[in-house]
């Protein structure tokens, strides 16, 4: 597994964490809820990741509730947030990462972590959110 891979999925528990127990952004990147020993680069993304996705919640949500249409953002289940959370951040906030890799890797983490149809939900979503930054650039 790559360590960008890694470090979504830590990115991922973080906002998952964050949605349930509201926890602070401090605790979220300091890690310590991680049983292991994190190398360097692997930490540096996800904190990078839990960072930009807290600071830009209200932005991306609204994307979220934008393009979910028949879905009630409030039913959607914490884990499928806080991938579409991590991966439109990627998208709109960190221009070394090609769209369809955030794309990509948020299917792979709804395929793993999501319910049974998480990854083509998650997918309609994050394709419409790109349609969007083309049609307004």
């Amino acid at each position: 597994m790559g360590h960008r891979r890694k470090a979504r999925e830590y990115a991922l528990q973080g906002l998952y964490m964050y949605e349930i127990n509201k926890a602070s952004l401090d605790q979220l990147t300091s890690l310590n809820w991680v049983d292991k020993e994190i190398p360097e680069d692997i930490r540096e993304f996800a904190v990078s990741l839990i960072e930009g996705s807290v600071k830009h919640i209200d932005e991306i949500d609204k994307l979220i509730k934008k393009h979910s249409k028949n879905w009630k953002f409030e039913r959607l289940s914490h884990v499928d947030k806080a991938i579409l959370r991590i991966s439109i951040c990627q998208m709109l906030h960190m221009p070394d990462i090609p769209v369809i890799v955030a794309i990509n890797e948020g299917i792979e983490l709804g395929k793993v972590f999501g319910e049974e149809n998480s990854s083509t939900f998650i997918n309609g979503i994050l394709d419409a959110v790109n349609r969007e930054m083309v049609n307004n650039k």
